[in-house]
């Protein structure tokens, strides 16, 4: 009877030490993939905040920009207002003096009639110009054509 008692409590002994060396692996074990998913898990921080610093950056930068196209569409719309009132204030110049000019209708009508054909007695006739003057339109536009 000592005998099976001690036999049972050798097992019983040896199922506990199997047991231990068991759990102690299986501790071992999940303490090295803790630690591995703590390393995982800082370095994805560390990603994470690098992403969120240079997404920073580069939200600053499109911000510059933006800013920098908007500066640049009120300068050119300045400069288009100034340049249409430029060339309305030129045009209004010209029309000026086209109607403040009669001889300038004058030899306009001249040089049309030269370049619609016409002989040179007829243009010194209808527009009432000195011959040299009519000669001179004459030819300036006859070499033009």
């Amino acid at each position: 009877m000592w005998l099976t008692i001690t036999i049972q409590a050798a097992i019983v002994l040896l199922c506990a030490v199997a047991g231990y060396i068991w759990l102690n692996r299986t501790l071992q074990q999940h303490a090295q993939q803790r630690t591995e998913l703590e390393k995982r898990l800082e370095f994805s921080a560390q990603q994470l905040q690098q992403s969120q610093h240079e997404v920073e950056e580069l939200r600053a930068g499109i911000i510059g920009v933006g800013q920098r196209v908007l500066q640049l569409d009120s300068a050119l719309n300045q400069l288009s207002s100034q340049v249409s009132s430029a060339l309305q204030e030129l045009s209004d110049k010209q029309q000026a003096l086209a109607l403040s000019d009669p001889e300038s209708k004058i030899y306009s009508r001249a040089m049309k009639m030269v370049q619609l054909g016409a002989d040179l007695e007829e243009i010194m006739r209808e527009c009432e110009l000195p011959r040299a003057e009519a000669e001179l339109l004459y030819n300036l536009h006859q070499a033009k054509k």
